[in-house]
């Protein structure tokens, strides 16, 4: 049996930054992966292949829509899906080899199989070819992920009914693209396949896409992926899938009215949402159990399991690479004995469609709803001198102040770099800092992050440049 100091199970963002922090302060550190490949689904199925494509996507559309003659640069691009598929692949394979690189620099070994947990303290790892591993530790770290949830009453087939990783790998583009659920998943994979020439509608059973957004991103949002001729059915319940031989026939159900509809494709994407990837890990072992949305608690040891610990996509909250790494880090410094600690209200959320969206703390709704006082600083990009320069003048930075300890509550972004904005908004949250400290940062001049100042202004009731 081989002994480590900390077993972590899983090596997406969650386990290997685990893994790596818990080398640095002194442990002997074994990280278990099923695929052949590190970095989970966030470097493989996820975030760096959908941001990959999003980009690359980009390019073409603007290219083909002319938006830069005006700048004196033109000329009518044309697709290859086929090398951008194989410029995506090489470029997941490049960073999970980064992963392996870093793991091992760190004294981290990386043992490839299925890992259960088999009793308080062990678990088997089952190879290739059967062969099993037993491994031994004082701490042990879920860090499992999460995997895509399919819709009720019909499976994945991988053909015609799609998931995500799906989506991230077609070989043509559809003539027609359907996606069940427009939450991140599903607006960003439909800018994608809109940009490279999809007719794509977006259903979604609740009354706006993207619900938990502020409502103002959420309508100018909502407004930019209709400009750019995608179809949102909104209050849409989906109540069957029929698929032929050409493709899949949608049957809807207005939320309101009741009456039916039907929507045809070529393919549908089923963006619904994703599960914890905690089945099969034989909690019962240790005495554990999953919520029942397949969940661990997210603030370890977990209860009744002295010794287990949950962190990413597999613990409660919001799935998101972020947050895996930061209750990666928070972990393995509390089984250090230090007071490792994570703040959930200061975890920014992008969106990488075109424009960007960034969003960090609490809504208005959420504000209003607790029947708290509070201020509101907006500020439209197009105020600044950036937006001149060709940087685009859509979108807006909308902060929201405690009136009550004058603190940044929530900061909702839509427009181009507002995924690079939000950080400012997170370092000035994780300090504490009030907003009228937050509106005299000093910014370069011209760029987009004078927005955030002058919104902070407004907030204060001085802006100046709008």
């Amino acid at each position: 049996m081989n002994h480590y100091d900390v077993i972590v199970i899983g090596c997406g963002a969650g386990g290997y930054n685990t893994a790596i922090r818990a080398s640095q302060l002194g442990f002997a550190v074994a990280c278990v992966e099923r695929a052949s490949n590190a970095g989970g689904a966030g470097i493989r199925t996820g975030c760096i292949p959908s941001r990959l494509l999003l980009h690359t996507s980009e390019i073409y559309d603007l290219a083909s829509k002319g938006e830069h003659a005006a700048l004196g640069i033109g000329g009518a691009p044309t697709l290859n899906l086929a090398q951008m598929m194989v410029y995506k692949t090489a470029t997941v394979e490049k960073m999970s080899k980064n992963i392996h690189r870093l793991l091992r620099k760190q004294g981290v070994t990386l043992i490839h199989g299925d890992a259960r947990l088999a009793a308080a303290g062990q678990v088997v790892v089952e190879k290739a070819g059967g062969a099993q591993q037993t491994l031994s530790g004082a701490a042990i770290v879920i860090a499992t992920g999460s995997e895509p949830a399919p819709l009720p009453f019909a499976a994945f087939d991988h053909k015609r009914i799609l998931d995500s990783a799906d989506a991230l790998s077609l070989d043509r583009v559809p003539r027609r693209l359907a996606i069940i659920g427009a939450g991140a998943v599903g607006v960003e994979l439909g800018s994608i396949w809109r940009r490279l020439g999809s007719r794509v509608t977006l259903i979604e059973r609740r009354e706006r896409i993207c619900h938990w957004l502020d409502r103002d991103v959420t309508a100018a949002l909502e407004r930019s992926l209709r400009r750019r001729g995608i179809d949102i059915r909104a209050s849409s319940d989906v109540v069957g899938l029929d698929t032929r031989a050409d493709g899949v026939s949608i049957r809807l159900r207005g939320a309101a009215s009741g009456g039916l509809a039907t929507v045809d494709a070529d393919m549908v994407l089923v963006a619904i949402g994703r599960r914890p990837a905690t089945a099969g890990l034989n909690l019962a072992s240790v005495g554990m159990r999953a919520g029942p949305d397949g969940a661990l608690p997210r603030q370890g040891p977990l209860a009744g399991a002295l010794g287990i610990w949950a962190v990413g996509d597999a613990a409660a909250g919001p799935m998101l690479m972020s947050k895996a790494e930061e209750e990666a880090i928070a972990c393995a410094e509390r089984i250090a004995g230090l007071p490792g600690f994570v703040d959930y209200a200061a975890i920014p959320y992008v969106l990488y469609t075109s424009p960007e969206v960034a969003t960090i703390g609490k809504t208005e709704d959420e504000l209003r709803q607790a029947g708290a006082a509070y201020r509101v600083g907006y500020c439209p990009l197009a105020a600044g001198a950036h937006a001149a320069l060709g940087g685009g003048a859509g979108g807006f930075v909308k902060l929201v102040v405690d009136s009550r300890t004058n603190l940044i509550a929530g900061a909702h972004l839509i427009g181009p770099g507002a995924a690079d904005l939000i950080s400012q908004v997170a370092i000035a949250m994780e300090a504490s800092m009030i907003c009228e400290d937050f509106a005299r940062i000093c910014h370069p001049y011209p760029v987009r992050s004078e927005a955030l100042r002058q919104a902070a202004m407004a907030a204060g009731g001085w802006m100046m440049h709008a």
